[in-house]
């Protein structure tokens, strides 16, 4: 037994149980009730609506996926790559749809599951979380133990192809998470502009014509989005793993546990380099230990019948907590079982408190029981600019706790294991992601389901709970986001560690007194504001569109605002549709095609692009996702009836900083996450050409 479980067929095994478990729970939530008949048709409408997104969507990307394939043939990189590369992208665009249409089929039963209890809400849009979490696991460990199998008595080989799988599925995340993003806010901002700030209606009323462009716009963005990001952080971690640990194998001569051709950055046990293959083996088994506890996790999130947010939010974070400590102990007996000495479990051990810390600290900056949130709040009652400037200064106050966790993990794990360890960080951080991801992809399940019971007249305390739900949900998607950008760093941090290990580039050779080195920081650093603006001002060109349009019907439908006549909400969703698609290709592009340009001209230049672009990147990310999600939270606090309530001049300001917040934490944030990454994995996989 002990034998079988440590074989990569094992690994596969655990993908297709992780698949299995997503597969039960739909059928369960399929079984919960849909509500009568004005709530299901607005489930099904928002249903239609994320599809014929996603459908559009995917005919440019596998135009996208054929020239990359042709491109990697024709260069001869290796057959196998183009396999992989294929394999990547269809396994994460796969894990998107499948999470997309559970959560679209959900809200409306979560709806219905609070009208019962608010418990029954949580654990249906939880459910509907973990649908999507384990189905991302499953396909990624699959996908990756089936390439190993077939390249295993080759090392070398099969961490130049391994590399594919994860381009692949970077390619998808960036236009995913940008087109996402861009349709989500698009939406938001036009229907908030016009509805609440002009017309003092409230939120998800529907008399509002962009409203359910808004709901499709939550799971296109934070389900299919987010899923695809965190896909490719998960496959990104193991590969950068495996790709060290075979260039450590396949070494012609190892004197300390350095790898040739680079300065000794840091001498590898002679014990972890005689482990050989168990090397490559390591990464996969930690992630198929963290699928079982996030499925132990899992069952630890049992909510109270009549929970108040404080219970609901104790309660996702049991089953996250639960998770860890468990990996803690598959993670010990793991390392033991394949290795001499138990030090690569530190660094596992490292990346998942890491995660922890990076998860609680933005709770603690963006949840309005807390402090940095209610001064937002306090702030804005004196106007907008001083609930902006309070929100923007909170969230750069934020990146000081996520740096430090990163930089801690690095650190320790370096100092443990060698430049093996920082991928180990990241795999023991991303170990539990079947269970983080459901915390994650809960929030727009639920939020979904607010809007529902407004605008299904499902009755005050219906609304009320759900609002409940919908508020723990943003938290609990302020954590995700925060986690994701931690992961991103890690992963970003490891793959550039394997692009050194794999080009043999050594510490002397990226000096910042090198002139491309420090062209390739400058560069680096210029593509995430760049990408930033480039994401945040088609944000902005989208709700502008979308604002027009909402004037155009209020002004020319009759009735529309006594609420005697339907609104065209569909022309809302196409204006979403139309500038999401148009407007991803110029990101994507730019993320795509920068790295190699500069890795043709100098390997060092390209070090130094890597560098800087994960230092701004993180930063970037950090700040602008938890000022975005403490400026939600800050008007959600005043919404409660604090500070003078809804319709207050606090109230007022508290919507232009959420406003404001929304591209910051649902577009520009997350969108950064993919970019580092994505020009990592290229940077690796274009070596060759380099």
């Amino acid at each position: 037994m002990i034998d079988f479980i440590f074989e990569i067929w094992f690994v596969t095994l655990a993908g297709i149980i992780a698949l299995i478990f997503a597969g039960l729970l739909s059928l369960w939530l399929l079984r919960q009730p849909k509500g009568r008949e004005r709530v299901s048709d607005l489930s099904d409408r928002i249903y239609r609506g994320a599809m014929t997104f996603l459908n559009r969507e995917y005919k440019p990307l596998v135009v996208f996926v054929i020239i990359v394939a042709v491109i990697l043939y024709v260069t001869e990189i290796h057959d196998e790559a183009v396999i992989a590369f294929v394999s990547g992208a269809f396994c994460s665009a796969l894990a998107g749809n499948i999470g997309m249409r559970i959560a679209t089929k959900s809200n409306a039963r979560a709806a219905v599951g609070a009208r019962e209890e608010i418990g029954k809400g949580l654990k249906i849009g939880f459910s509907s979380g973990a649908v999507m979490g384990m189905t991302v696991v499953g396909l990624a460990l699959i996908g990756l133990s089936a390439i190993s199998h077939w390249l295993w008595t080759e090392p070398g080989k099969l961490a130049e192809v391994i590399v594919g799988f994860g381009f692949g599925a970077s390619s998808i995340a960036i236009f995913a998470r940008v087109a996402g993003g861009i349709y989500t806010k698009s939406a938001d901002m036009g229907a908030d502009l016009v509805g609440k700030v002009e017309e003092k209606i409230p939120e998800d009323d529907p008399r509002n014509p962009a409203v359910i462009a808004d709901n499709v716009g939550d799971n296109v963005g934070d389900v299919a989005g987010m899923g695809a990001d965190l896909f490719e952080s998960y496959a990104g971690s193991i590969i950068s793993a495996i790709t060290i640990g075979a260039a450590i194998v396949t070494a012609e001569s190892v004197s300390g546990g350095v790898i040739p051709n680079m300065e000794p950055i840091k001498a590898i046990s002679p014990d972890l380099v005689k482990a050989g293959k168990d090397l490559l083996l390591y990464p996969l088994f930690l992630a198929a230990f963290g699928l079982f506890s996030s499925m132990i996790g899992i069952a630890f999130v049992r909510p109270k019948e009549d929970a108040d947010i404080g219970s609901l939010h104790n309660t996702l974070n049991r089953g996250v907590f639960g998770s860890a400590a468990v990996m803690g102990i598959f993670g010990y007996v793991i390392t033991d079982q394949l290795f001499v000495n138990i030090e690569p479990f530190y660094a596992m051990i490292t990346g998942l408190a890491a995660g922890i810390a990076i998860g609680l600290a933005s709770e603690y900056f963006t949840e309005s029981r807390f402090k940095p949130t209610r001064s937002i709040a306090e702030a804005s009652q004196t106007g907008p600019a001083t609930n902006i400037i309070g929100g923007f200064s909170v969230g750069l106050a934020s990146t000081l706790i996520p740096v430090v966790a990163v930089c801690v993990a690095i650190g320790l794990s370096y100092h443990v294991v060698g430049l093996y360890g920082i991928p180990i960080a990241a795999v023991g951080m991303l170990s539990t992601l079947g269970i983080t991801l459901a915390t994650d992809t809960y929030g727009p399940v639920n939020d979904n389901a607010a809007g529902i019971a407004e605008m299904g007249e499902m009755g005050s305390e219906v609304r009320t709970r759900a609002e409940k739900l919908d508020a723990v949900g943003n938290t609990t998607a302020a954590i995700g986001k925060g986690f994701a950008i931690g992961s991103a760093a890690l992963t970003s941090v490891s793959l550039f560690s394997a692009y050194i290990a794999k080009v043999g580039v050594g510490v002397s050779q990226l000096s910042v007194a090198m002139p491309e080195v420090m062209i390739g920081l400058l560069i680096g650093g210029l593509l995430t504001f760049v990408f930033s603006a480039l994401t945040m001002s088609a944000v902005g060109r989208g709700a502008s569109s979308i604002v027009k349009e909402v004037r155009r019907q209020f002004e020319q439908i009759p009735g529309l605002l006594e609420g005697e006549a339907e609104p065209e909400s569909e022309k809302c969703v196409a204006i979403s549709t139309n500038t999401a698609l148009k407007n991803m290709i110029i990101p994507g592009g730019l993320a795509v095609v920068t790295p190699v340009l500069v890795g043709l001209w100098s390997a060092q230049a390209l070090g130094g692009l890597l560098a800087g672009a994960i230092v701004t990147g993180l930063l970037m990310a950090i700040t602008l996702a938890n000022a975005g999600g403490a400026w939600d939270n800050a008007k959600k606090y005043i919404e409660e009836g604090n500070l003078g309530g809804k319709g207050s001049d606090a109230h007022a300001a508290a919507v232009t900083g959420d406003t404001v917040g929304d591209p910051f934490k649902d577009t520009s944030g997350p969108s950064l996450n993919i970019l580092i990454k994505l020009m990592a994995m290229i940077s690796l996989l274009f070596v060759p050409l380099f």
